[in-house]
This record gives C-alpha cells, sequence and structure tokens, in this order.
C-alpha cells in the first residue's frame, strides 16, 4: 500500500492524460465510448474497453466507468456536455480494472454490482492499480478504489421509470453482467462478447463462457455494444466468440492429448476465420500459457 501511495503520489504533480473522449451515439437517449483495440499502455492511458450511458427521463445511466479516476472524470465531462441530467446510477458489469477503476471520480451516485464483482473490487483492487501505474503510468493519476455500493439481485432494474433486464451470467468471470435495455432493445454485452477483437481469458471458464454466449444469442436485439469492439447490429458477433472459444478448448485439448509444449501449440497456424482479430497473437498466446497447464493436469 505505501508503494500505491507513493506512485501515485509521484503521478499526482504531472498533467492530466487527455483521452480524448467522443461519445458515439446508438439512438436518441444512448450512447457509448468506444475504446481502443490495444492492450494497457501509456499511449492509450487504458482506454481499452467500451463504456455506455442512458438517458432517462430524470437521471443517466452509466454503464461501467473505465480504467482510471481520470477517465472518469473525462467521461463525466463528456456526458455533461449532452445532458445536464444528474449521473444516478452506475452499473460495474465485472471486476476486471478496464471497467470500473473510474468508479472514484463519481461521489454522487450508486454503484451497483454483484456481489462477487463488489467482493473482487475490494479484495484486489489495489493490486490492480499497481499493476496499472506500471503499465500505463501518468494516466492512473488519482485513482484509488471506490467499490459499489448497491448490490445487484433483481432481475429488473426500474431507474426512475426506466427499465433495463438483467442477465446474470458468468464464463468470462465468476460473474459477468450483461443488460438489456427494454425500451430500446439494445443489449449491453460487456466482455462477454469481443467484436473483431480476440476474446481476453485471464479468468475464465471456457464451457461457462459459451453457455453464456448461447444465452445471449436467443436475445432478439436491435444493438449489441460489446465490451470491446465496435457496436453492431449484426447477430455475428456471437456466433464469432463461440466458435473462437470452441477453437480454443479444442487447440487446448487436442494439445495436451499429444503432450505438446507451449511454444509448438503456438506455432501453428492461425486459423482463417480469426485472421481479422485485432491482438489475436497477444490474447492467443496470454490465454495459452494461462489456461494450458490445467488441461495438462487434466490429460497427463
Amino acid at each position: 500500500m505505501k508503494y500505491l501511495l507513493l506512485i501515485l503520489l509521484t503521478f499526482s504533480y504531472l498533467k492530466a492524460f487527455d483521452y480524448n473522449l467522443n461519445p458515439l451515439k446508438l439512438n436518441e437517449n444512448s450512447y457509448y465510448f468506444y475504446g481502443k483495440e490495444e492492450y494497457f499502455s501509456p499511449l492509450n492511458g487504458g482506454d481499452i474497453a467500451n463504456t455506455s450511458f442512458i438517458i432517462t427521463k430524470n437521471s443517466v445511466i452509466l454503464i461501467d466507468t473505465g480504467s482510471s479516476h481520470e477517465y472518469g472524470l473525462q467521461l463525466k465531462k463528456a456526458i455533461e456536455k449532452i445532458t445536464s441530467k444528474p449521473i444516478k446510477y452506475i452499473i460495474n458489469t465485472h471486476h476486471h480494472p478496464d471497467h470500473f477503476l473510474g468508479n472514484s471520480a463519481f461521489s454522487q451516485s450508486d454503484i451497483f454490482a454483484t456481489s462477487y464483482t463488489k467482493e473482487e473490487i475490494e479484495k484486489n483492487g489495489d493490486l490492480y492499480i499497481v499493476n496499472l501505474v506500471n503499465i500505463v503510468q501518468r494516466a492512473m493519476k488519482n485513482t484509488k478504489i471506490k467499490a459499489p455500493n448497491k448490490e445487484l439481485n433483481s432481475k429488473i432494474l426500474d431507474f426512475d421509470d426506466y427499465k433495463l433486464e438483467v442477465l446474470y451470467l458468468d464464463g468470462h468471470t465468476k460473474s459477468d453482467v450483461a443488460l438489456f435495455d427494454l425500451q430500446t432493445k439494445i443489449l449491453y454485452s460487456a466482455d462477454l462478447v469481443f467484436f473483431k477483437r480476440t476474446p481476453a481469458t485471464a479468468h475464465a471458464d471456457i464451457q461457462k463462457w459459451i453457455k453464456s454466449l448461447e444465452e445471449l444469442q436467443k436475445i432478439n436485439y436491435s444493438i449489441l455494444v460489446s465490451g470491446h469492439g465496435v457496436a453492431t447490429s449484426s447477430k455475428e458477433p456471437i456466433k464469432e466468440n463461440i466458435s473462437y472459444l470452441k477453437f480454443l478448448d479444442e487447440t487446448l485439448r487436442q494439445s495436451a492429448k499429444k503432450g505438446l509444449d507451449i511454444f509448438e501449440i503456438l506455432e501453428k497456424p492461425i486459423p482463417k476465420e480469426f485472421e481479422s482479430f485485432t491482438m489475436f497473437k497477444e490474447e492467443f498466446e496470454r490465454s495459452i500459457i494461462n489456461l494450458y497447464p490445467s488441461y495438462e493436469q487434466k490429460y497427463e
């Protein structure tokens, strides 16, 4: 903790990182901010995930808050340029740092999350900050943990007479929340879906993730806002994610059965259907390194 405070104190004297946030309109009351399809770096300030907001009759609902306190501040200013209504409600979809570390910029908002997500933020939040300080550096200025103060436990959220259906799923992490806007039919899938961007699997259970995607596939949405990648009305992103996860699982299983090592797996050619995915090399390598040991144990 002393190490973290010392670093953040040092960064506090530096000029704020400019995220240059520009909201993209989904319809008359719904917007999202497109995160770069990259890994964390000093150049992007950790701006790698999508955040979204919905303007209701009397308030604003914000879905995720980004990767730093400064991102959260600039997110708030960008929203205030569009509406003067207060940001009363925030939903943290899961516990990965690019989705919740902007929480501390919102002192007047209720922050909702599942009990698991809340506990993970409280338990490991400072470790995420230390990690991102080392990678992202000055963009983490003034970032500190602010845990959710409201537990998600109902199927329907009613925020100022605006209703969102909550889907309690898992697979990307042990607790992943997707939100379906019952008014606009927009599906906010968070990191259960990556569109044309290779899925990250640091805390993944592949079989559970596939089951969650199959549930999302049943929804007749007008627009899909994924956790990473551009928003789209296409029905293809979910199919693509299922296909990739099945490919990853099969690669791991067959490699373990054959007794291959990690380097032999990584030498395999990229299947043509995934060649257009951004960050394939980086995320596939991380997945193999993180997940292969458990497959080796199963098939040894």
